[in-house]
């Protein structure tokens, strides 16, 4: 079974019912406290940890003073458009008093479905944790319409996960685990300690929301472990409402894991693989061999391009007798990369009259 210990980069999943007092629509500071405590024990260790944190037209609404109900599209991205500040500024708070930097990312659906903005936010959750920020990610609910919303916090989690590379998600809930019936109803309603995989029956026991702020039930949350198992990503559901629940899940709380086949790594090569290629890099004998060690193809070692294909796309990679070497998602469109083969990575900027990234295709982004 999956152990929190383990992590080496962690994706933890906030809702709500966990941050905000029902009714008062108050933050619940010491709950956030004690997260943030877990937070830097976590960091302290160098496991890296991405936030997806609800709450913020929760406290948005308490503070505007929005009636209690449902509230419109428009209202919600009012109170989004409040609450945002509240709770940025909450988390900055508490993460600078332990010596932590903040970072707010605010993602939407069509974020992850345009390849360029996924790889984008990639680089972005990357560069952020190499450099030691925790990032903190939310729905940008104050532009998000229907259309473009995952529409509750599980599923951007996994999404998030699978950005990342992370090799566990938590979602932090109101109940312990999944159980093969709700609890609350059913008294031999019992949790399963791990599972392997989702089957049929498994998605016939979850039921439905319950929680008065959130939105997500455990059908959401299967959809999420079924995402994050397919990246490499172990998956747990807990109880959130502890204080320091990352401690306590550590220490052995009931908890749920679906565990996952392979690593991040893995997962992600293999996706890479199977894609279709929309054009060719002919490298030179001395990027070869650099592929071939393990690193990143670089403008100086691509000797032609071929094809048509923007950036994102998947390209094979050529030696120069015509053998594939792998496939990788390229970082620029044809038209510049052909305009910039065979520079080194400090003559690129003017040529192409913007800052450069070194690589034409990162190791990361490979697969043989």
């Amino acid at each position: 079974m999956a152990t929190l210990s383990a992590a080496r980069r962690l994706v933890v999943k906030i809702g709500s019912a966990l941050l905000v007092e029902r009714g008062s629509g108050a933050l619940r500071s010491g709950w956030l406290e004690g997260l943030c405590d877990d937070v830097a024990r976590l960091r302290a260790r160098g496991t890296d940890v991405v936030l997806v944190s609800s709450g913020a037209i929760a406290l948005g609404r308490g503070t505007l003073k929005l009636p209690a109900g449902p509230l419109t599209l428009e209202q919600s991205q009012a109170a989004a458009a409040v609450g945002q500040i509240r709770l940025a500024g909450a988390y900055e708070a508490a993460l600078a008093a332990r010596g932590l930097i903040a970072a707010q990312v605010l993602t939407t659906l069509e974020d992850s479905a345009d390849r360029r903005r996924y790889l984008n936010t990639r680089a972005t959750l990357e560069q952020l944790l190499r450099l030691g920020a925790v990032p903190i990610v939310n729905e940008n609910d104050t532009v998000a319409t229907d259309e473009i919303r995952y529409g509750d916090n599980d599923r951007l989690a996994a999404q998030v996960a699978v950005t990342a590379g992370a090799d566990q998600l938590v979602l932090l809930s109101d109940v312990d685990g999944f159980y093969s019936g709700n609890p609350g109803l059913d008294p031999a309603a019992r949790r399963f300690d791990v599972i392997d995989a989702i089957t049929p029956e498994i998605e016939a026991m979850a039921g439905d929301p319950v929680s008065g702020l959130s939105k997500g039930g455990m059908k959401t949350k299967l959809m999420a472990a079924r995402a994050a198992m397919a990246a490499g990503c172990d998956m747990a559901i807990t109880q959130g409402d502890v204080l320091g629940p990352l401690a306590a899940l550590e220490a052995g709380a009931n908890a749920t894991w679906f565990t996952a086949q392979g690593t991040p790594q893995q997962r992600r090569k293999a996706w890479i693989g199977a894609m279709k290629p929309k054009g060719r890099l002919i490298v030179d004998a001395g990027a070869a061999r650099a592929i071939a060690r393990g690193g990143s193809l670089l403008p100086a070692g691509v000797t032609a391009v071929a094809g048509s294909f923007q950036r994102g796309d998947a390209v094979e990679i050529l030696d120069d007798t015509g053998r594939v070497l792998g496939l990788g998602l390229v970082r620029y469109a044809a038209e510049d990369a052909g305009r910039i083969t065979g520079l080194r990575s400090d003559g690129i900027e003017a040529v192409l009259g913007y800052p450069a990234r070194a690589a034409l295709i990162h190791r990361d982004d490979m697969a043989f």
